[in-house]
């Protein structure tokens, strides 16, 4: 297929001091879709490669961090492509929030702004840019203040070096934590050791709000730590489901775990902040439910949404989850949902977007009663006896033995416990770490099947 430069694809050759980059950049940042820039394919469409890419991508970085403004953090990604089976640089830019952006050369004016007009980078008219600055977006969180001054970032510097990456003493202005005033802004807060925000996961029972079975709080802690324990939580959630026929064992999961994890940092990125609320993540027998709040951004049409194209909301919060990695690319996150769930998952209004994942199997009684007969010669008596004690949702190794009234270790590793885990009965609230001090142990769907076959079978003999 002949690649074609359109509204959203501009060609370039290579990286050269000739290159006016910036300008490309600055066009497709106010341009209302953003765009896409590659590197090592000419104006006819033929794929040149590059010759040294690795350095090729940090000039690329270095000169779109240091030559445009308002800051460009947070709404581009730089990443290798191969076509042709030859490497090219693949720039995403994002519409950015802070209209008009501009050469920091040239300042505010028709030398340094560009807009996109189909296939070209063209100047913007004095009056456009203007109108744009004056309506520019004021209320991010980039630009309000923190509520307390007196912040501690120990959970962020942790996150950054099990990475690899250690944070200088200027990165509250690398990030972007800082006000045009040189306060913390409400990134700061977000990002600070101590918070006021909340982040809840809740089970309900049936498939309304009515009976609250269970409800987990997170928050009041760095948001990216927040981040990850809803992501471990669901994860432990989205348990695997096995349906057992004569012929073959079929496993399942309740969701898609890449939509998953997707949908769960969209939640978070894209979340409106600014009245102290965040994403809320509900279960139900049927459904797993996540909000966020805020809706699209003005300029941005559904179908540009589910076509990728993307103007972050929280540019600041975007930069640092992708340096974290929890980011892959910029604009990947909905098409990667949407090729596990429809566009009807998705619901909008003036000021909430909701994901809705349908679970795959809604009970466990469809599990349950398709239990092979096969399975019997596994289910020793004391495999039997470890099934019937497991009744609570989540239980450690020495509350097993404590109900089963075992004082020898051993004997309850090698005749219980293992046994039951080969067969699949019962699983590991941290399957990673075997022997972590705070593994607990659970019921499998297969578990519970049998353990209520169990059951049954005992009502017979009594």
């Amino acid at each position: 297929m002949k690649n074609i430069e359109t509204n959203r694809i501009e060609y370039k050759s290579a990286l050269t001091k000739e290159l006016d980059l910036e300008k490309e950049v600055v066009a497709f940042l106010n341009y209302h879709e953003g765009g896409i820039i590659y590197i090592g394919i000419d104006k006819s469409g033929s794929v040149l490669g590059v010759a040294d890419l690795d350095n090729d991508m940090l000039r690329i970085k270095d000169r779109i961090k240091n030559n445009i403004s308002p800051s460009a953090m947070g709404l581009f990604d730089v990443v290798a492509e191969e076509k042709e089976d030859k490497l090219v640089i693949k720039i995403i830019v994002a519409s950015g929030s802070e209209k008009p952006y501009f050469k920091k050369k040239y300042g505010m004016a028709e030398k340094g702004c560009y807009i996109r007009i189909g296939t070209a980078a063209e100047p913007m008219p004095q009056q456009m840019i203007e109108k744009l600055f004056s309506t520019r977006t004021r209320n991010s969180i980039g630009k309000i203040k923190s509520p307390k001054q007196t912040l501690q970032f120990q959970q962020l510097h942790i996150y950054y070096q099990s990475l690899g990456k250690n944070l200088n003493e200027q990165f509250a202005r690398n990030l972007e934590l800082l006000t045009e005033d040189g306060d913390y802004n409400y990134v700061a807060y977000l990002m600070n050791d101590i918070n006021n925000i909340s982040v809840q996961v809740a089970r309900y029972e049936g498939l309304n709000r009515v009976y609250l079975k269970e409800r987990n709080e997170y928050g009041y802690e760095s948001l990216i730590k927040a981040v990850n324990q809803v992501l471990d939580k669901l994860n432990l959630e989205n348990r695997t489901l096995a349906e057992i026929t004569y012929k073959e064992r079929k496993e399942q999961r309740l969701w898609n775990a890449v939509a998953l994890r997707e949908a769960v940092i969209n939640s978070f990125v894209h979340n409106d902040y600014s009245n102290e609320t965040a994403p809320k993540f509900e279960i139900f027998d049927d459904r797993l439910e996540i909000t966020s709040h805020g809706g699209l951004p003005v300029s941005l049409r559904k179908e540009e949404f589910f076509e990728g194209f993307t103007i972050p909301r929280n540019k600041e919060l975007m930069r640092i989850f992708k340096d974290l990695d929890l980011v892959e690319q910029l604009g990947s996150g909905i098409p990667r949902i949407l090729e596990a769930y429809p566009k009807e998952s998705f619901h909008f209004s003036d000021n909430f977007l909701r994901i809705v994942f349908p679970t795959t199997i809604s009970s466990t009684e469809q599990v349950a009663v398709q239990v092979a007969v096969q399975d019997t010669e596994q289910v020793t008596e004391q495999v039997k006896r470890l099934l019937l004690a497991l009744k609570s949702s989540e239980v450690s190794r020495q509350d097993l033995m404590n109900s089963l009234s075992l004082k020898h270790r051993p004997t309850f590793l090698y005749n219980y416990l293992q046994p039951a885990i080969e067969a699949g009965f019962i699983a590991l609230t941290i399957p990673d770490k075997p022997t972590s001090s705070n593994q607990k142990y659970y019921l499998t769907e297969k578990g519970k099947a049998w353990a209520k076959k169990i059951n049954k079978d005992i009502d017979k003999i009594e």
